[in-house]
C-alpha cells in the first residue's frame, strides 16, 4: 500500500448533500430516470442508497453506483474512469452500476472531453475517491466491531477482521460510513495488486447502444418540448441583412421566427465560444419536419461583413481577435500560403547555426506538404435542449466543454451561475467539434425568448457549413547533407490559415546540432477549432513523410534512421526544451519493428512506417498495402503504443483501431474547399469519408507494459498513420504524396 494525503481536491470527497439521520440518497443522478440506466442483468437494485462521497454511493445490499464525471464521446471513459474508482474501493465489478455525473465543479475537478486528458488528469483523484471510501467503510466496521481500523481488510466488497472472524458486506456499513469524516491520509493499492484496472471490461453503455436506449442528445425529450432550427449565412464573410417571416409564421406547426444574437458585442469570449456566424434566424415549431419545411421556405437576405474585433480570454492572457472582411476562396488561400512560405517566418527555435550549415551543405533536400480544411463530421449532428425560466435554466445535451459553456450561458442569459444546470448525454461523436458550444448558447436564448422547453437541431448541412474546421496547413521541410550523406541541419517552416501546426520542441528537435523552426499564419474569417490531435494531425503526416524520404536519400533504413536520431537525443541531447522522452519514443519504434517483422518483407508487400509523440503518449505504426486494379488495399496496420498503464485493454485497442481508420480516411479523402466564402461541400455526397471496404483488413495493437501513470490515447495513434500510409503508397507507386487528400493524386474518388 502507498500512503497519500487526500488534499488533492479534497472537496471532491466531501459528502455533498446528506439527508438528516443517515445520508440516504435517492435519485442521485438525473440519468437514472432520463436515460434508463440499469444495472447488469440479474442485479437486484437496492431500495436505499448511501452516498459515501461525490463519486459513489452504496446500496444496503452492497451494490455500488459509481459516477463517471467526464463527458462520454465514444472514448469509453464512462467505463474506464469508474474502473479506477472501483479498483481502489476494492469492490467486485459485477456489483457496480455506472452513471453519468452531471456537471458539478464543486465535486469533480475537470469535466472536459479534450486533449486526451480525461484519464491522465483524473487518475490521482479517481484513485483517492475509491480509496477514501474504502477507508471510511473500514472505519465504520472497526467502530462496530470495537477493533483497530488497521486490522480491517477488504476483498471484493466485503470487510474482514481476521482475529475475531467478523465479516460483513459494504452494504451493511454504508450508512455508518456515510457519516464518517473524510480521512486526512489514505492507502492506495500497489499496482501489482490491481484486479480491475488492466483487465478488460465491457462498455457499460454497450447494451443500451445496440438496443436503442435513449442515451444521446437527440434522444432527449420532455412533454411540451418544441423544436428549433437555425439559418446562417451561406458564405463566410456574409451576415444577416433582413428576412420576411410573414408567410412562414402561418405555416402548420410553426410557433415563431426571430433573430438570435449568440454573443453580445462587449462579451469577452472564452476559448470555447468560437462561432462563425453571430447573428442567426431561428425557427421554432412543433416538430422537426414542420420546422425543416418552414426553413426551406424562409426568404432571407444577406450582406457583406466589415472587419471586426472581439476579446477572447486566452490561456494566461486576453487576446484581441480580428475577423477580416471579404469572401475567401481556396485558390486565394493556396496563393497566399505559397507567398508566406517564401519569406522568413517567426523563429520559434534555433539550435546551432543552421543557416551556415545549409550554406556549406553538399546537398539540400526540400519538400512542401499541404493539407486542407477538414470538417469534424460527428455522426450525431449538433443538438441541445434548454428549458429557461425567469430565474433558472436547465440544459441537457452532448457537449465536450460543459464547465466552460455553463459560464457562457449564464452570462448570456443574465443568470447567476448556480441557477444554470447543465446535464450531459452521451455524444454521437465529437472529435473536438463539441468543444465549441455556440449551439448551446443559441438554444438557451431561443428557450428564453419563446418561454418554453426547446430542442435545437442542426441538419448535416448546417453543421458542415457553419465552420469550426480543422485549419488549412502548409509546411516546407529542408535538410542539409554533407559530402558523406550525413545530416548536418534541419529546417521546418510551417504555417496555415488561420493558424499553424508547428510544435517546435518535438522530435527531431534535440537530435540535430543545427535546427531551425519557423512559423507563420494568415488571417481568415473562416472559423476553426481543435480537431482530433490538433496540429499534430498535420505535423506528423508531413514530418514523418519527410524523414522517410530523407532516409532514402541518405541510403539508410527508415526505422534505423529514426532510432539513430533518438539515440543522439537520449545520450547527448541538443537544447533543453525537448518535450519528449527519447527512450520511450525509441521503445515504440523498436516494438513495431519487431512485431511487424520489419526487414523480412515479401516482394508484394509495400510497407510504410511512422512514429509520433503527442498528448503525452507515443505511437509507432507499420502499414502494409497492396495494389489491386490501380487501387490501394490496406492489408494490415501494426501499432505500438506507450500510454503508460492501460486501464481497459479492449477499450484501448478499440481506440487505436478507430484512430487508424480515421487517420487513413483523413489522409486519403477529407477536404473542405471554398469559393467566394461558400463551402463547396455540405453533406456526405460531396465530402468523401472512408468506406468499410477501404479500412484495413487487420489492425494489430501492442502496448508497452510499464508502471507509468496513464497518459493520452484518444489522439496519439491518429496522426502518424497518415504518414505511414503515404510512405507505403510510395513503395507501391513510386510516387511521393505531399498534398492531402492523397486521392486527388491518383486514385478514383468514386
Amino acid at each position: 500500500m502507498t500512503i497519500v494525503k487526500t488534499k488533492y481536491n479534497r472537496r471532491s470527497f466531501l459528502k455533498s448533500s446528506l439527508a438528516a439521520g443517515g445520508g440516504l440518497m435517492i435519485g442521485f443522478s438525473w440519468l437514472a430516470s432520463a436515460c434508463s440506466v440499469d444495472g447488469p442483468k440479474g442485479m437486484v437494485i437496492p431500495d436505499e442508497w448511501f452516498e459515501i462521497n461525490g463519486y459513489l454511493k452504496i446500496g444496503e445490499n452492497g451494490v455500488v453506483t459509481i459516477m463517471s464525471p467526464n463527458p462520454e464521446i465514444g472514448q469509453n471513459v464512462k467505463t474506464s474512469m469508474p474502473m479506477i474508482v472501483a479498483e481502489e474501493l476494492d469492490v467486485d465489478w459485477k456489483n457496480v452500476i455506472v452513471e453519468q455525473a452531471p456537471l458539478n465543479t464543486d465535486v469533480f475537478v475537470r469535466q472536459l472531453a479534450g486533449g486526451s486528458d480525461s484519464i491522465r488528469t483524473s487518475w490521482p483523484g479517481l484513485r483517492m475517491a475509491g480509496a477514501s471510501a474504502r477507508r471510511m467503510l473500514c472505519e465504520a466496521a472497526a467502530k462496530q466491531w470495537n477493533v483497530d481500523v488497521s486490522e480491517i481488510t477488504t476483498q471484493n466488497g466485503v470487510l474482514f477482521h481476521k482475529n475475531s472472524g467478523n465479516e460483513g458486506g459494504y452494504g451493511e456499513f454504508a450508512s455508518a460510513a456515510s457519516q464518517m469524516v473524510v480521512p486526512e491520509e489514505i492507502e492506495l493499492k500497489e499496482l501489482k495488486d490491481f484486479k480491475i484496472v488492466g483487465n478488460s471490461k465491457k462498455n457499460v453503455d454497450g447494451l443500451g447502444i445496440v438496443t436503442g436506449k435513449p442515451l444521446f442528445g437527440l434522444d432527449y425529450k420532455v412533454d411540451g418540448m418544441l423544436i428549433a432550427m437555425i439559418i446562417h449565412p451561406p458564405a463566410f464573410g456574409m451576415k444577416l441583412k433582413s428576412y420576411d417571416a410573414d408567410e412562414v409564421k402561418n405555416m402548420p406547426g410553426i410557433k415563431d421566427v426571430f433573430t438570435v444574437k449568440t454573443y453580445n458585442d462587449d462579451y469577452k469570449r472564452q476559448w470555447s465560444d468560437t462561432t462563425s456566424f453571430n447573428e442567426l434566424v431561428a425557427i421554432v415549431g412543433n416538430s422537426t419536419w414542420e420546422v425543416l419545411t418552414a426553413k426551406l421556405m424562409l426568404n432571407v437576405e444577406w450582406e457583406p461583413i466589415t472587419e471586426s474585433k472581439f476579446m477572447m480570454a486566452g490561456w494566461g492572457s486576453d487576446q484581441e481577435v480580428t475577423v477580416p472582411a471579404g469572401l475567401e476562396s481556396t485558390a486565394d488561400h493556396d496563393a497566399k500560403m505559397v507567398a508566406a512560405a517564401s519569406k522568413t517566418g517567426r523563429i520559434e527555435r534555433r539550435d546551432g547555426n543552421p543557416e551556415e550549415a545549409f550554406k556549406k551543405a553538399a546537398k539540400v533536400i526540400e519538400r512542401t506538404y499541404t493539407a486542407p480544411y477538414l470538417a469534424h463530421n460527428p455522426m450525431e449532428p449538433m443538438n441541445f435542449f434548454a428549458d429557461v425560466k425567469e430565474d433558472q435554466a436547465v440544459l441537457v445535451g452532448p457537449i465536450q466543454s460543459p464547465e466552460y459553456m455553463e459560464k457562457t450561458v449564464a452570462a448570456r442569459l443574465g443568470l447567476p451561475l448556480e441557477k444554470v444546470d447543465v446535464q450531459m448525454t452521451r455524444m454521437g461523436g465529437g472529435f473536438g467539434r463539441r468543444l465549441y458550444g455556440h449551439f448551446m448558447v443559441e438554444v438557451a436564448i431561443i428557450s428564453q425568448k419563446i418561454k418554453a422547453p426547446v430542442k435545437l437541431i442542426y441538419t448535416r448541412e448546417d453543421d458542415m457549413t457553419f465552420g469550426i474546421y480543422r485549419p488549412k496547413y502548409h509546411a516546407v521541410y529542408r535538410a542539409a547533407l554533407d559530402a558523406d550523406n550525413n545530416l548536418t541541419a534541419f529546417n521546418v517552416k510551417m504555417g496555415g490559415v488561420p493558424e499553424n501546426a508547428l510544435h517546435a520542441n518535438r522530435f527531431p528537435a534535440g537530435a540535430i546540432d543545427n535546427y531551425l523552426a519557423e512559423s507563420w499564419s494568415i488571417e481568415s474569417n473562416i472559423s476553426v477549432g481543435a480537431m482530433r490531435a490538433p496540429g499534430s494531425n498535420f505535423n506528423a503526416a508531413a514530418e514523418q513523410s519527410f524523414l522517410d524520404e530523407l532516409a532514402e536519400e541518405m541510403g539508410v533504413d527508415p526505422i534505423q534512421f529514426r532510432l539513430d536520431l533518438l539515440k543522439r537525443a537520449q545520450e547527448n541531447p541538443v537544447g533543453e526544451r525537448n518535450d519528449y522522452d527519447a527512450a520511450r519514443y525509441a521503445g515504440v519504434i523498436e516494438m513495431v519493428r519487431d512485431k511487424s517483422g520489419w526487414g523480412s518483407e515479401t516482394s508484394n508487400k509495400n510497407r510504410g512506417v511512422a512514429a509520433y509523440f503527442c498528448h503525452n503518449s507515443y505511437a509507432a505504426q507499420v502499414l502494409d498495402l497492396s495494389m489491386e486494379n490501380g487501387e490501394p488495399k490496406i492489408e494490415r496496420v501494426f501499432n505500438a503504443i506507450d500510454c503508460g498503464i492501460v486501464i481497459n485493454p479492449d477499450a484501448a485497442i478499440n481506440m487505436v483501431e478507430g484512430s487508424v481508420v480515421d487517420g487513413i480516411g483523413t489522409a486519403m479523402y477529407g477536404e473542405m474547399t471554398f469559393y467566394n466564402g461558400q463551402p463547396e461541400q455540405d453533406n456526405f455526397d460531396s465530402y468523401r469519408m472512408i468506406r468499410h471496404a477501404e479500412a484495413p483488413k487487420k489492425i494489430d495493437v501492442h502496448f508497452v507494459e510499464n508502471n507509468i501513470d496513464p497518459t493520452g490515447l484518444g489522439e496519439p495513434p491518429y496522426p502518424p498513420v497518415m504518414a505511414a500510409m503515404a510512405n507505403a503508397l510510395y513503395k507501391a507507386t513510386g510516387e511521393r504524396y505531399y498534398h492531402q487528400p492523397f486521392v486527388k493524386n491518383t486514385f478514383n474518388a468514386g
